[in-house]
């Protein structure tokens, strides 16, 4: 089961992600619509574009950031259409993170986690060269994994309280062993049969 699948809004990500697990919510990464936006705006706005770019995606609520949209909008809309455009189209997604707490939303609202997971899969494979056969670039693949894994030892920030917000909002969808860690201080206590 997938809770929450941040992703780069790639063309049928979504839809992809929705025929395999329909309960999932989908969040498109705040990090790259700003990317993509700021491609279309002039380098002598960016700073001031941004300024105001920020009141939307911070906001403390999804009815203020909604406001300064439409504050965006009024200001920016005509001279910078198909950014706006783009923000209004793609709103539903790039705002599931406001039904979380700010813990949570710095945990969902990009995907620079799994790129950097991403990143160093490709460092290792980029410097091998060919492959005898797919299971040896699996095994590589494999053992670069269980490296990397060795280095998420920095528990999260405030873990028992953010597990038990997503525990309020998902429920039984979150099998909880409150006996596997006593600290709560990080996601390796959660006790999941079928997760990696």
């Amino acid at each position: 089961d997938i809770l929450i699948a941040c992703t780069d809004n790639l063309k049928g990500f979504t839809q992809a992600i929705l025929s395999v697990y329909p309960k999932a919510q989908v969040q498109l990464c705040i990090v790259h619509q700003i990317r993509n936006s700021l491609k279309y705006v002039a380098s002598k706005d960016q700073k001031e574009f941004m300024k105001d770019l920020k009141k939307v995606y911070r906001a403390v609520t999804k009815d203020v950031a909604e406001d300064e949209l439409l504050n965006l909008e009024e200001k920016w809309g005509s001279k910078y259409p198909v950014v706006i455009e783009s923000w209004q189209r793609n709103w539903e997604q790039l705002s599931q993170y406001f039904e979380y707490t700010e813990p949570i939303r710095k945990i969902i609202y990009t995907t620079n986690a799994v790129e950097g997971f991403h990143r160093q899969i490709r460092k290792v494979t980029k410097t091998k060269g060919a492959f005898t056969n797919d299971m040896a670039l699996l095994k590589l693949v494999y053992l670069a994994t269980r490296n990397i894994e060795k280095k998420w030892t920095a528990p999260l920030h405030n873990w028992s309280l953010t597990i038990q917000q997503f525990y309020i909002k998902f429920g039984n969808r979150i099998p909880l062993d409150i006996n596997a860690n006593s600290s709560g201080a990080s996601p390796r206590g959660i006790e999941t049969s079928d997760r990696v």
